[in-house]
Order: structure tokens, then C-alpha cells, then sequence
């Protein structure tokens, strides 16, 4: 299975790099499959490359989605520690 995630673009570099903030973690990433970034949008990162762009609202509200899973997973091995 493979997982893209919404990431907002916080810098940008030479030769077609980028850094995203991915939940607080910086990450360098590649820009070279998407047009015309900008600092502020978020794009869809896999495997280390911007594969597009997606609407700041939407990329929220996936976000807000991964965390409630995320924390439904927490929820689930603390009981199962029990």
C-alpha cells in the first residue's frame, strides 16, 4: 500500500527542492513534478517528491483525519496493553 500526505511547503531551494512541515517535522523534499509552488501551499508528498497540489482545506481536513486515526490507534494498543 502506498500513502501520500498533505504537506505545507515552508522553504524553497535550488535545483527543485523544498522543505515541508509535515506535523512539526521538516523534511527536504523534491518539487521537480509540480508547477509554480509556492511557500504556503500544500502539496502531496511520496517518497521524498511533491506529486501535486492539493486546497489548503483539504489538505486540513485530511490531516485532521490522520491525526483522529492516529489517535484511535493509541487508543486501541493502550487497551490492548492493559
Amino acid at each position: 500500500m502506498c500513502l501520500a500526505i498533505p504537506a505545507r511547503l515552508v522553504e524553497l531551494r535550488p535545483d527543485d527542492q523544498a522543505v515541508v512541515d509535515l506535523g512539526g517535522i521538516r523534511k527536504e523534499i523534491s518539487i521537480a513534478l509540480v508547477a509554480d509552488v509556492q511557500v504556503g501551499d500544500y502539496v502531496i508528498v511520496h517518497v521524498g517528491h511533491a506529486i501535486g497540489t492539493i486546497d489548503p482545506e483539504e489538505a486540513e481536513r485530511t490531516l485532521a483525519m490522520f491525526a483522529e486515526m492516529a489517535q484511535l490507534n493509541e487508543d486501541v494498543v493502550v487497551e490492548t496493553i492493559k
